[in-house]
């Protein structure tokens, strides 16, 4: 594991080059062996460019062979393993000598491509605090001397909640990107989907947990077409056209969600997936059920504390018992330093501001969270509503 880094780059840079190459000449017949061609042949120009290139070589290549697996045939030895290939080198990534988060940082940045800004804003941290955890976690590994190997049987089963995790955090990078010019990255929320049907559809991930991750995905997924304008402008969910979500991918998610409900354990994933399932059901933004929702919310933050779900299930607040309240339960959830500077928790005190006609405060919180996000479309959106803000303060003042 010492050229871990060395791996890192090669993959992320055959991952680019696909992107910028496949759209024009097409997706090639083994997606998989092409990446994995690239990255090797990338990693040999950088070895070549060492001074001690015929030392390292073998044990280079080797090592890239070992991690990316035969490119040629991605079938496993033995009917129990892992079938598709990236998602046995998630198992392998999610080793239990390092700590969860640390585990889950790894596969984000190795194999998902993520960069230490996304990865920080997903644990909502700071990107140094995420490099430093990504150098302890490889430190660790050299340390430990850790193999790199694909886990079966038992390992499986004692590696899924890190994995399910992990795939968790890739599709919402996806379904909100934490950077860039656009809101959604379709091409991140697919490969979650992908990567989860080939979990579930194994002995080892099919379990009611990971038929609920993966309904949470498809329910959200099939409202994506519609929350974005032709323009590419963010539409909150009453602006949305319900006729243009898609009805496959809402039948595939509620498919799953029936599947997620065998045994007795309820997860966080499984009320996710029953809040989504709630909004997919609504003809029309006003028929949503958010007396159900906030329920669901009342049992989810029993089960994850966090204080985005703190956030979202203040909406919901405000949606049965009106904006005061949902204010009190924004500034509860406030009060936890990792929400500080989070843009969504002055934009819903925005909102709640808004609807109580107190424009003054609301403008504050609306230049508040422009402060906080990095994304070109969220600013243009976030901008538009200050703008509605300071024209009703005009219009009182006149």
């Amino acid at each position: 594991m010492d050229r871990l880094q060395l791996a890192e780059d090669v993959v992320q840079e055959a991952l680019a080059r696909a992107l910028q190459t496949w759209p024009f000449y097409g997706v090639p017949k083994n997606p998989a062996a092409w990446l994995t061609q690239t990255a090797k042949n990338l990693a040999l120009d950088v070895l070549r460019r060492e001074q001690n290139f015929r030392v390292k070589e073998e044990r280079i290549i080797s090592f890239i062979e070992q991690w990316s697996g035969d490119a040629e045939n991605e079938s496993p030895q033995f009917e129990s393993e892992i079938k598709d290939g990236r998602l046995r080198l998630m198992f392998a990534c999610c080793h239990p000598v390092l700590p969860q988060e640390m585990q889950i940082a790894l596969a984000l940045k190795t194999l998902c491509g993520f960069s230490p800004n996304e990865i920080a804003t997903a644990f909502l941290t700071s990107e140094a605090a995420i490099a430093k955890r990504l150098v302890r976690a490889r430190q660790k590994i050299r340390e430990a001397g850790v193999k790199f190997e694909i886990p079966e049987g038992e390992e499986l089963s004692m590696r899924m909640d890190v994995v399910l995790h992990t795939l968790y955090l890739l599709f919402n990078e996806g379904y909100k990107a934490s950077s860039g010019e656009t809101l959604l990255r379709e091409d991140l929320c697919e490969e979650a989907i992908r990567l989860t049907t080939a979990l579930v559809e194994h002995p080892t991930g099919n379990q009611p947990r990971a038929h609920a991750l993966l309904a949470l995905m498809l329910l959200n997924a099939a409202r994506s077409p519609a929350r974005l304008d032709a323009n590419g402008n963010i539409l909150r969910l009453r602006e949305q056209d319900r006729s243009a979500w898609d009805k496959a991918k809402m039948a595939r998610g509620l498919f799953q969600l029936s599947q997620s409900a065998c045994g007795v354990n309820v997860t966080e994933y499984h009320l996710q997936a029953g809040i989504s399932a709630c909004h997919c059901a609504a003809p029309n933004y006003e028929a949503t059920d958010w007396e159900r929702i906030l329920s669901m919310y009342d049992s989810l933050i029993e089960l994850d504390d966090s204080p985005i779900i703190a956030l979202n299930r203040a909406v919901a607040v405000a949606h049965v018992h009106g904006p005061a309240e949902g204010i009190k339960a924004v500034q509860a959830s406030r009060k936890r330093q990792s929400l500080a500077g989070y843009y969504l928790l002055y934009a819903a005190l925005a909102e709640f501001e808004m609807q109580l006609k107190d424009f003054p405060n609301a403008a504050e919180h609306w230049r508040e969270a422009i402060k906080n996000t990095e994304l070109a479309t969220e600013k243009s959106f976030l901008s538009e509503r200050l703008r509605e803000c300071e024209t009703a303060i005009g219009a009182g003042a006149a």
